[in-house]
């Protein structure tokens, strides 16, 4: 194979380079922080876009079609846009009212209740002759309730000074609102010129590319697109489905919070496999504060619901759509929570499911549109 002076300069280059990214790494690590914590909104606001262009999509699609009259094909895309921002705070909304009132509810609950329960654990210590008696008078003649606040206080001072908490406060909000507004600001003029952005990239890629790689690359963009907007979809529709059947089960038990934990429960379910087992958590140790037997019928109860989720609903509305495997789904969760969180559990699904659709297509040369090499 013969390489010309000018693939001999790029190789070295890069190699000269990525020799200098590794010598140099905590520089390079600290540039790259900085770089992407100052582009935080624009990229929040991409994530944005992403999502709020599913909806705008969909108004397109189903309300606002295609109309001979040029005024109305002027004002399309601007009504669908609000439209679709509109249906995000409102559900936005709807979560917060249903979560946030009882939650508060359960806390003053929790700290209504923790003395008592903290006498119940010592008596029931001292049933089992766990406790001497001298250790039993000792901590019965301690005022829980004192204590509690003692403790509290102490992690309130402990966190600093009011001034500097107050501080300390305002900044992240402002610093948060402002974050929040360029982000909303920038997803609305990605949203408004997203044809004009599709065709210039496209140039773009056209002018700098072979044809051959331009048409390879545009091929694995569909396929990761297509899994996320399939991911997105049928996770929401699977959330929804899950709070509803969990919600309506707990108030024909007649358990307490139903519609919270039921919010709760589909809002977790977002995280795919494990999600909907951590808002599970969450609402029996909300429930086991009024009642420990309720929270039993509640765990047996979710327990029957995540096998109908299991087997029924996920495969049908995310499964299907995505046609990944189980055992892939659970490795993708895995894997991306280890490496970046929630975060990692939630790209871990459209990322295994895009580069399982490519890997497959490539070994049976059907659903590539470009001729093997």
């Amino acid at each position: 194979m013969n390489l010309s002076m000018k693939s001999c300069l790029r190789i070295a280059g890069s190699i000269f380079l990525l020799y200098l990214a590794i010598h140099y790494w905590p520089a390079v690590a600290g540039l790259l922080g900085t770089v992407l914590g100052a582009a935080s909104p624009l990229l929040l606001g991409c994530a944005l876009a992403y999502v709020l262009n599913i909806l705008m999509s969909f108004y397109e699609r189903k309300l606002l079609q295609d109309s001979s009259i040029a005024a109305l094909n002027k004002i399309r895309r601007p009504i669908c846009m609000v439209l679709a921002i509109l249906s995000l705070l409102a559900i936005i909304a709807l979560v917060v009212l249903l979560i946030v009132p009882q939650l508060v509810d359960c806390v003053e609950l929790l700290i209504a209740q923790l003395p008592g329960a903290i006498d119940k654990g010592i008596a029931y210590l001292y049933s089992l002759h766990f406790l001497s008696e001298e250790v039993m008078e000792t901590l019965n003649n301690i005022d829980w309730q004192s204590k509690i606040g003692e403790i509290a206080g102490v992690l309130t001072s402990g966190i600093g000074s009011v001034m500097d908490v107050v501080i300390s406060t305002v900044s992240s909000v402002v610093s948060g609102i402002i974050t929040a507004f360029l982000a909303i600001i920038f997803a609305i003029y990605l949203l408004m010129g997203r044809n004009r952005l599709q065709n210039q990239s496209k140039r773009l890629l056209r002018h700098f590319m072979k044809e051959s790689h331009y048409n390879k690359l545009m091929y694995v963009l569909g396929v990761v697109n297509n899994s996320f907007r399939r991911y997105i979809t049928g996770q929401c529709i699977e959330a929804v489905i899950l709070g509803t059947l969990c919600a309506a089960g707990m108030v024909i038990l007649r358990l307490p919070y139903a519609t919270m934990i039921g919010a709760l429960v589909a809002f977790t379910a977002l995280i795919p496999v494990a999600g909907a087992y951590i808002g599970a958590g969450l609402g029996a140790f909300m429930i086991v504060m009024v009642s420990p037997m309720k929270a039993l019928i509640f765990l047996i109860f979710i327990v029957v619901l995540q096998q109908l989720e299991g087997n029924i609903i996920y495969p049908k509305v995310v499964g299907s759509s995505l046609g990944l495997p189980g055992i892939w789904v659970l490795a993708a969760v895995t894997v991306g929570g280890g490496i970046m969180g929630v975060l990692g559990m939630l790209l871990g699904v459209p990322l295994a499911a895009a580069a399982y659709t490519l890997l497959r297509n490539e070994l049976n040369k059907t659903d590539s549109p470009y001729p093997s090499e």
